[in-house]
């Protein structure tokens, strides 16, 4: 009975001891025994750069192939027309590409660690390079074993097992437990083989437990580094359009920014009004609409003067006195044709002279009261406005119709100085379009004591209308010295100051604080922060200040 109750109590306490082993163990003073395991690591592929006055190149490792990156070193922009030839240790290689893409090779040796020199030849119609890079491709680090259990219940037990407490406790521990178990064994191994099977899960269970941990991935990312700099692959450049220019000293001219209007070229448009009060009515073909071409000469409408009461006796008075004139002419003439033997030849003319005149007299009269007013264009051009309607009454110089040539227009500026016969100047509109002007001229005096100045607009003018605010940039003969960036460039960093960013390796962006001035509409002068040479960027800057 003694020995069989011994018997239990040795099953029981490997049986803890089990248990203890495959149950999560309880976290103690600089312990974390339920610690999740780590995360998958992101590191960039194996990669090499270079770069001349006129190529940048980047070299991507993927496997059994490479990529390269072949860009314009002052823009960042893509050379996509280039020949591309590559030095590997097989031999030379010419890379292809297709559109948007970058150059490929196969390259089975890259999939071995090692260091690789290799020369690549750019050759286009304007550049010929050579650009020699090396290549290391790292030994891929081994995976770390990550236990999954812990012991439960007897935690220190767990931990002498498992070498989370000093190594001489562990010993003692663990050597302790399992003597007794293999005392034990010895005394009754024709009994039971049960502890036996418990004693072997016990010691080799924790093995069985390991687990690795995942595998680094290989994979190009944008992200900023503790350094403040900022990497951004290749790849995520040319989605993202990153444009740069290289900051160079030089003298500005400075600009002034002047409201303007556009106004027809007075050479090329004119107005349609009516010389006398009167119905309108419209021309054969109806009243021109807007936008409608037409030409010099062509009738675009009739103005019908409107006769009173007391106008349309007058006129029949008048009518009736002719009349009566024509007829008594008429009858003296016809006696001196029959007395051609007596009366003189002078007397004859003279009445035939006197009856042509009464009877223009009298078509004149009926044609004022019958034939309306022409309205004509004066010049070739378009519709530019009109207020015709059919009976509607005309006033005396009203304006009918407005005719502008659209492929002549001008712009008015107003300024309180004169700015002398400026040689450049451009007016922007809403939206960001920019139109460049011809100098035409200025006044002398104007309203408000701002004077007039007058350009002539070149270029594709389709949208533009009469009247539409711009504003002009003029420039003017005083000039400035120093760094011009575009007026995108500069942005508002966490601190409130202006920052450009710098190209300052292939992948690599460093911003730096600038002090700006005003150039001109579209620039800025850097006072400070920048030094000549330094590759700026002017496209994009807002999307890597987005990048954490």
């Amino acid at each position: 009975m003694a020995h069989t109750r011994a018997s239990t109590l040795w099953v029981a306490l490997l049986l803890i001891l089990v248990a203890a082993w495959h149950l999560p163990a309880a976290a103690h003073e600089g312990h974390d025994h339920d610690a999740p395991p780590p995360p998958t690591t992101v590191v960039s592929a194996p990669r090499a750069e270079a770069s001349t006055d006129t190529v940048e190149l980047v070299v991507v490792a993927r496997g059994a192939a490479l990529e390269l990156y072949v860009d314009d070193f002052r823009t960042n922009a893509p050379i996509e027309d280039a020949v591309v030839e590559v030095e590997t240790p097989d031999g030379p290689v010419a890379a292809k590409t297709t559109a948007g893409q970058p150059y490929r090779i196969e390259a089975p040796w890259a999939a071995r660690p090692g260091r690789y020199d290799l020369v690549v030849t750019v050759t286009t119609a304007t550049i010929l390079e050579i650009l020699p890079v090396t290549l290391t491709v790292p030994q891929a680090a081994p995976a770390p074993a990550v236990a999954a259990s812990g012991w439960s219940g007897l935690a220190f037990v767990g931990d002498a097992v498992r070498g989370r407490v000093p190594a001489g406790l562990g010993a003692i521990a663990v050597g302790f437990a399992a003597g007794i178990a293999v005392m034990w064994l010895a005394r009754n191994r024709r009994r039971s083989h049960l502890p036996l099977a418990l004693l072997s899960l016990l010691l080799g269970g924790g093995a069985a437990s390991a687990q690795t941990a995942p595998a680094a991935v290989t994979r190009d990312q944008a992200q900023r580094l503790p350094d403040g700099t900022i990497f951004v692959p290749k790849a995520s450049q040319r989605i993202l359009a990153i444009r740069s220019v290289m900051a160079e000293v030089a003298r500005h001219p400075r600009t002034v920014e002047l409201p303007g209007r556009v106004i027809p070229d007075p050479n090329a448009s004119g107005f349609v009004q009516a010389a006398v009060s009167g119905r309108l009515s419209p021309a054969p073909a109806g009243f021109p609409r807007l936008g409608a071409a037409v030409l010099a000469g062509e009738v675009l409408a009739f103005v019908t003067p409107p006769f009173q009461a007391i106008d349309t006796s007058t006129i029949r008075q008048q009518a009736g006195e002719l009349d009566q004139q024509i007829t008594i002419v008429e009858r003296r003439l016809g006696r001196y044709r029959s007395l051609r033997d007596v009366v003189p030849r002078s007397q004859v003319e003279d009445a035939q002279t006197e009856l042509l005149g009464l009877r223009e007299r009298r078509a004149s009269l009926d044609q004022v009261r019958r034939e309306p007013e022409r309205l004509v264009a004066p010049i070739d051009g378009v519709i530019a406005a009109s207020t015709a309607a059919a009976g509607r009454i005309a006033e005396t110089n009203a304006v009918i119709f407005q005719i502008v040539d659209p492929t002549r227009l001008w712009v008015e500026a107003l300024h309180f100085e004169a700015l002398g016969t400026t040689q450049r100047a451009r007016a922007r509109l809403p939206g960001g379009r920019v139109v460049q002007l011809g100098y035409r001229g200025a006044g002398l005096t104007g309203a408000g004591q701002a004077i007039p100045i007058h350009f002539a607009m070149e270029g594709d003018l389709a949208g533009l209308r009469i009247g539409q605010l711009v504003t002009v940039v003029a420039e003017i003969d005083d000039t400035q010295e120093g760094l011009a960036l575009p007026r995108a460039a500069v942005l508002r960093g966490p601190s409130g100051a202006a920052i450009v960013y710098e190209h300052s390796a292939a992948e690599l962006f460093r911003a730096h604080e600038v002090r700006t001035e005003a150039l001109d509409g579209e620039r800025v002068r850097v006072v400070a922060g920048l030094k000549a040479g330094m590759r700026i960027v002017t496209q994009g800057a807002e999307l890597l200040s987005q990048i954490r």
